[in-house]
Parts: C-alpha cells; structure tokens; sequence
C-alpha cells in the first residue's frame, strides 16, 4: 500500500515543526539563563516524541526535563524542579499548574502548545536510576541514534494505526502502548507492515532484546520488551493483555482488507442516541449506573480506582447470585463518574439455598440441622442445605446496602473515591441516562460494539 497521502495527513507539517522546535528553544534557552543567572546546577533539554520527530501532527505536547546532578537531595530537586517549571511559564505568559508522577511537574499552555516541566536526575545508565522519568532522557538519546533515516514515519503509521484501533497509550485509561514501545517495535521490524505481520504471530510472553541483555526471565508479562537503556525494565510492562490482543487481531484484520485505508481514520458510532437506548432493550438487559463526583486527582490515580471500584462491585453482585453480563466505567474526568452494569439476572426469587457441611460430617450436619430446624433442611448431592429467605431480591437494593459506610468493605474501593461514591451516588436506569455528553454516547457506544475499532 501507498502511505504518502496518509502521512501527508498525519506528519506535522514544516510550519508546524518549525513553530514547535521554535517554541521549544525560546523555553530551553530561557530555562538554562536562569540556571546560570540564579546558580542552579540544572540542565534543560528536550526529550520525547518532538525531540524525537516521533509526534503526530496535532500531537506535539513539549516534554523539557531539567535534569539535576545526582549528588542533589531529592526534596530540592522537586522544589527547584517546580520553581523554574512556574517561572518560565509565567516568563512567556503560559497557564500552568501542578501534577504528579513519580514526583511533582509542571504543566503549561504556552504559544498554544501544552508543556511539561520535570525535573529528574541526571544519569548515564539504568543502574543509576533514582526516579522512573530518569529514564526518559536515556530513550530519548537511544532512539534518535537508532532510528534511521525516515524510519520516524514508519514509527508515525504505527502510532496512527494503534490510535485508531484503541490500542495506542500506556496511561491506565487504556493500557495500551506507549510511544516508546512503538519506536522500538519499528527499530526490530523496520517497517510499519513488517511489525503487523510479525505482530500477527505473537503469543503471550513474546520478547525482544534489541541489546541481548538476556533478561526476560525476570519478567512475567503478555509482551516483554527489554528497556535497552535499563535491563532490568519491561518497556510492555503496562500493556494489558486485552489490548495486545486487540492489536494482534487489528494486524490480522489489516493485513488480509480489502479497505486498508479505512483502518488511519477514526470509526464513527454505530448508534444514534434514541437507537443505543433502543438496542439495549433489544438486548433485554437491566441496565444499573452508579453515577458520582470524583475527586480532584491525577488521571493516572483516577482510573485505576474506578476501574478496580467497577470490578470488585460486579464480582459481588455476581457472588450474590445475580448475573452481571458486562460492566465498565466511564468518567468526564473533571466532575463525575459513572459505574455501568449490564445485567442478565437483576431480580432473584424470594428464597436460596444455604449450603451446610457435607452429610458424612455427622456432628457438623447435626448442628447445621439443628440450627436450622429439621423441616427446612435436606440433602442436596452430599451436602446438607436449608432453605433460606434472601435478604436482596433486587440487585438494585444490594448496591444501596453496599455503597454506605457500615458496608463498603464488603468491595474493594478506590480510597480516594469511597467518600464520594458514598454521599453522592445515585442509582440510574436506562431511562435516566443522560445522553448529552458526547463522551458519554461513544462510550455506551463502544459497551454495545465491542469490536468496532478491530474491523473495517
């Protein structure tokens, strides 16, 4: 296939490169006056997908780390760190504010550009490292050496492709991979094609070692890549398993379509709004949302906490016997977040089995009887049970119980969220959900079409 006119699309034009390497010099070059001014023995450079030439067009985020010798104590490299990150947004009158990785950042909207200002260490090697963005300067400098001449557009297609097919992005929102591992993927197979048809054969543990450091053994991963910067790191450590699967499965599709072209551009929803509420009833689910403020956290923290809250509280309706069919959560990511379940039992009988010891174990089946009362109890295989009324017939009335102080330990909450869920949940059926939020439509959208993004 013939990808010039894809990447005329998707490679950031010379006036958009020029203005981001423009941008990005003016901030570095300012940064490093004041190191020298202020007596601050720190450095900044450019690092990631830009300094990489590894961006897609629309996509140039600056990454500038400022990079402290090691020698200098950590709480005055956040400190210092922060300081000039604010100083040279207010500098060039950018918008900034603070957030946290492995330690605190800078964030600034600068010339219509969003920046980040991380301070890390300064470090030759992996053994060095002290900070997880330590390393980043590291691949940086790995990649650009590697890549070789208009490899930056093969690495562009596949970031493209993943984007389209939901597999692109290493943040917990979608577990997918993360530029990074795209570039290294193209340093192993070259080309774009050539690393969908190796993909198309991976199975689960598949490695690759670009610097034969021979140490996969110590990962236990769907996709161990060696960080050839650091031996002792997984680059695919946070790709989950669903989402490598979707990319074996997308390469698959891609490679035996007819409409190729169609996998580099965005998928529209299959359903209008009144027709997603009309397939739901189709399905003849019940539909149960817990909708709830969210606290103000990093999106990193954000999603693992919803995503665990949504699995632990779906495992429990299932326990107590009600069938959860799918669930998954959604959030704006500013104000609320929504818990969905689609149920295939939601309203239970009046009555269940209470399952005793096995009749062999005379003195414990004795006691279960007793308890019990002799005309409510009877064998069931080689169990003794009872019969017993149940105290939630509706699925509904259980997450109440559940979602209160006395009872939320009965699930496994996110503790940044218990508070919220706690005194602001409500309880929504399909008839109360709100479809306004065009977010919120694609993502019951998705939840109805599971395989949308894999099939063209």
């Amino acid at each position: 296939m013939d990808y010039k006119h894809i990447l005329n699309e998707i490679k950031p034009s010379k006036e958009e490169s020029k203005e981001i390497l423009k941008t990005s010099d003016k901030l570095i070059t300012y940064l490093n006056e004041v190191c020298k001014d202020e007596g601050i023995n720190a450095r900044a450079s450019l690092v990631g997908s830009v300094a990489k030439k590894t961006y897609l067009s629309g996509k140039s985020d600056i990454d500038i780390f400022i990079s402290f010798p090691l020698d200098v104590d950590v709480l005055q490299l956040k400190e210092t760190g922060l300081y000039l990150g604010y100083k040279c947004s207010d500098y060039f009158n950018g918008k900034a504010s603070e957030h946290y990785a492995s330690h605190p950042y800078v964030t600034s909207q600068i010339n219509g550009f969003e920046v980040d200002f991380v301070p890390c260490y300064e470090i030759e090697d992996g053994s060095q490292l002290k900070s997880a963005v330590d390393r980043t300067i590291l691949h940086t400098k790995y990649i650009k050496s590697h890549l070789k001449h208009n490899q930056n557009e093969e690495v562009l297609l596949l970031k493209r492709f993943m984007d389209m097919t939901g597999t692109y992005g290493s943040e917990f929102k979608v577990g997918g991979f993360a530029g990074y591992l795209c570039e290294l993927l193209i340093l192993k197979y070259e080309t774009f094609e050539n690393t969908l048809k190796e993909a198309s054969k991976w199975r689960y543990g598949y490695t690759i070692d670009l610097e034969g450091y021979n140490t996969a053994d110590l990962f236990n991963d769907p996709l161990i890549v060696i960080d050839p910067t650091d031996m002792n790191r997984n680059v695919g450590a946070a790709l989950r398993l669903d989402k490598m699967a979707e990319f074996i499965q997308s390469a698959r599709n891609y490679l035996a379509s007819n409409n190729k072209e169609d996998y580099f551009y965005p998928v529209a929803n299959k359903f209008t709004k009144d027709e997603i509420l009309e397939e739901f009833q189709k399905r003849g689910s019940d539909v149960i949302a817990v909708k709830f403020s969210i606290p103000d956290i990093p999106l990193d923290t954000l999603h693992p906490q919803l995503r665990k809250t949504t699995e632990s509280l779906a495992e429990k309706l299932n326990d107590e016997d009600f069938s959860v069919y799918q669930s998954d959560y959604w959030s704006d990511e500013e104000n609320t977040a929504v818990l969905f379940f689609e149920m295939s039992v939601s309203r239970l009988n009046n009555t269940k089995i209470h399952y005793g010891p096995k009749v062999f174990v005379k003195k414990g089946s004795q006691n279960f009887i007793n308890k019990h009362g002799i005309e409510n109890c009877y064998i069931l295989n080689d169990f003794v049970v009872s019969k017993i009324s149940r105290e939630f017939v509706t699925a509904s009335d259980f997450i109440n119980y559940v979602l209160s102080y006395e009872n939320i330990s009965l699930i496994k909450v996110g503790k940044n969220l218990l508070d919220n869920i706690i005194t602001s949940y409500e309880l929504l059926s399909l008839d109360d959900l709100d479809l306004s939020n065009e977010s919120f439509v694609t993502f019951l959208d998705d939840f109805l079409n599971p395989n949308k993004y894999l099939f063209r």
